[in-house]
């Protein structure tokens, strides 16, 4: 299948380690003690503090403090700021209204001491103030450095696929994935690995989730395999894939992970179709406890309305023997208080069924994975489908969410391969199961078609690489009326002369903003905290990098340059000769008699980075376009 191809990429990453330690034993066995950090001054942007130490003094050679937006104890892996002979510091740059753990620490002896956590809380900024004052988040792109696993603490959002989002209970947002990385470092800590922020800028990372294959996964394939009249098995457990689980709160003290296991092998050998996947499912009270997620088992499996005729060539794509693929789960809970899964990718697309709202698991028993299709009804109903009748259509990852403003429920679907092509498109329905429609009326539940709009796509601003492979997306809001999208983005191949620089993951955070007609534009920068001050017309004159976004296979769109003037002509680029207009309670820009939603978003092209404007948009053409101003 085609993820497989995915998991095959491999590159060889040298591991180097500190001559020193940074845990959290004491030089010569306790003979220096640290003392929790004592706050001198606090301003909007900095804070400053003091510390002591006491015991074998003579051995310290070095003072200081580190600090952290999430990490509770941090270390000399997070912020570090130097301490004067007296053993004080102001730690800046920081921002207003922000709550940071800062530790003291002395060096000597090869190791770290560290003392307890201190948290202190800036003053708050006027936000034109604080827009003045915005620092622009620093952590690299091109990764390659901290790529390895003894470096995962600096990792931030590098080495992410298939991103899973929830915010949780103690205010912090959780984020899981599919198992891949560069170098697949993160082989040496389980599955399904998480992190964490405050903010959806700086990610603490805490491990896998799922320690091993769980121990159900091979003795119910064997089950069905025996009910199919096929001899067991016995994979090994490193063989099998652990593909993009989706995390949502169920209630107070309720954590599920749906999560997908792909099995090795074929049905009855190489003449056969490929072996099946699973989908099950992990409980949690508390996501901060990393390691309490409880597998509660398996949930479905694939499906297929061909009975036991798994001998269909297993290169006769559009007439593959499953029907419904289990992977890539999405979970909604509906206002009426229903749940449902909505999983199938590649296939003959896009499934839903109601799941039990005690359980997690499918409101209605299962019957054998196999016969006609009223045999396995059960298994889920069409809600979209990118060519009737097609099983092998380049289409996956699924995600749904309910919008109870515009009151739709809206179906976002990665399309293509996800090395270069891979673009996410979103239809919507006012019901669960359809029928959805995009934005220019095709209804992908009863016919089928190309899904429209494009909300992100391959591209490249100047100055830099750009980004390809961002898709198989995490919808997700704040509570406050603020909606994000999450994806990995991948470099394109050689990329700083790497030829593997394509296996680089990224993971990337966007805001999703809604257009007059009740559809998500998605920014074209990546989220980076940026204070939105109101954006006043005069700011929108001078230069744009613009991009055409609409579908092109296998290509990044580039920008051209679009100039605004004062008189309210755009006199450069594709639209040359055109009008534009503002209505700036809205923060629409009107460009061409196209509605183009701004923001105020990070600049990651810019040396540094910096805050910038931004935009996106859908034209009557049903074309997206997305831009930045430059500076």
């Amino acid at each position: 299948m085609k993820k497989l191809l995915f998991l095959s990429i491999f590159l060889p990453v040298l591991f180097t380690f500190a001559a020193c330690s940074d845990s959290n034993d004491d030089i010569e066995n306790g003979d220096v003690t640290v003392s929790t950090p004592e706050i001198t001054a606090t301003t909007a942007t900095s804070v400053t503090v003091s510390s002591s130490v006491t015991g074998s003094t003579n051995q310290v050679i070095k003072k200081g403090f580190c600090y952290s937006v999430n990490t509770q104890n941090p270390t000399i892996k997070d912020n570090v700021v130097d301490a004067d002979e007296n053993f004080s510091a102001t730690i800046s740059g920081l921002m207003g209204n922000t709550s940071y753990y800062i530790r003291a620490y002395v060096y000597g002896n090869s190791r770290y001491t560290y003392s307890d956590a201190l948290t202190a809380t800036t003053e708050s900024l006027g936000i034109d103030e604080q827009l003045k004052n915005y620092v622009a988040p620093t952590y690299p792109d091109y990764y390659v450095d901290i790529a390895g696993w003894n470096q995962r603490n600096e990792w931030n959002l590098a080495n992410v696929h298939d991103p899973t989002v929830v915010l949780a209970e103690d205010g912090y947002y959780y984020m899981y994935q599919t198992d891949a990385s560069y170098g697949n470092a993160h082989t040496a800590g389980g599955h399904f690995h998480g992190r964490r922020s405050k903010d959806l800028v700086n990610w603490e990372y805490l491990g896998g989730v799922m320690p091993s294959l769980p121990d159900w996964v091979i003795p119910k394939l064997n089950e069905i395999r025996k009910e199919m009249g096929l001899n067991e098995v016995s994979p090994e457990t490193a063989d099998f894939g652990y593909w993009a689980p989706c995390v949502r709160k169920v209630r107070n003290g309720l954590y599920r992970m749906y999560y997908s296991i792909v099995c090795p092998g074929y049905l009855d050998g190489a003449t056969s179709w490929g072996e099946r996947a699973f989908i099950g499912l992990l409980e949690n009270s508390n996501p901060a406890n990393n390691n309490g997620w409880e597998d509660k088992g398996y949930v479905i499996t694939n499906a297929s309305d061909k009975g036991l005729d798994f001998h269909i060539r297993p290169d006769d794509w559009a007439n593959c023997y499953y029907k419904w693929n289990a992977i890539d789960p999405s979970y909604l809970i509906d206002n009426d208080g229903k749940h449902y899964l909505i999983y199938g990718s590649w296939h003959s697309g896009i499934a839903a069924l109601e799941v039990d709202a005690e359980t997690g698991k499918p409101l209605n028993t299962l019957p054998a994975p196999w016969g006609t299709g009223e045999d396995i009804a059960a298994y889920g109903s069409l809600i979209a489908t990118r060519q009737m009748g097609n099983r092998w259509q380049a289409s996956e990852g699924p995600e749904i969410v309910y919008n109870a403003a515009t009151g739709y429920y809206y179906l976002f679907v990665a399309y293509d391969a996800l090395d270069v092509p891979y673009n996410t498109r979103v239809c919507r329905s006012r019901n669960i199961y359809g029928p959805y429609l995009g934005i220019d009326g095709t209804n992908l539940t009863q016919s089928g078609g190309e899904m429209l709009p494009v909300v992100t796509h391959p591209y490249k601003f100047n100055g830099s690489y750009g980004w390809v492979g961002i898709s198989h997306c995490a919808v997700f809001d704040d509570g406050n009326g603020n909606w994000y999208y999450a994806s990995q983005g991948r470099f394109p191949g050689n990329a700083e002369g790497n030829t593997y620089s394509n296996a680089l993951m990224m993971g990337h955070v966007r805001s999703i903003r809604w257009d007059s007609q009740g559809w998500p534009v998605v920014m074209p920068e990546r989220y980076g905290a940026v204070p939105q001050v109101p954006i006043t017309e005069d700011e929108l004159v001078g230069d744009w990098e613009h991009i055409d976004l609409s579908y092109s296979y296998n290509q990044q769109k580039e920008s051209s340059v679009m100039t605004l003037t004062a008189d309210h002509k755009i006199t450069a680029g594709t639209w040359k000769d055109a009008t534009w207009s503002y209505d700036a309670q809205n923060q629409v820009l009107t460009a061409n008699g196209v509605e183009l939603y701004l923001q105020r978003e990070t600049d990651w092209e810019a040396t540094p980075r910096r805050h910038t404007i931004v935009y996106a948009g859908y034209g009557s053409n049903n074309k997206t376009y997305w831009g930045k101003k430059s500076k």
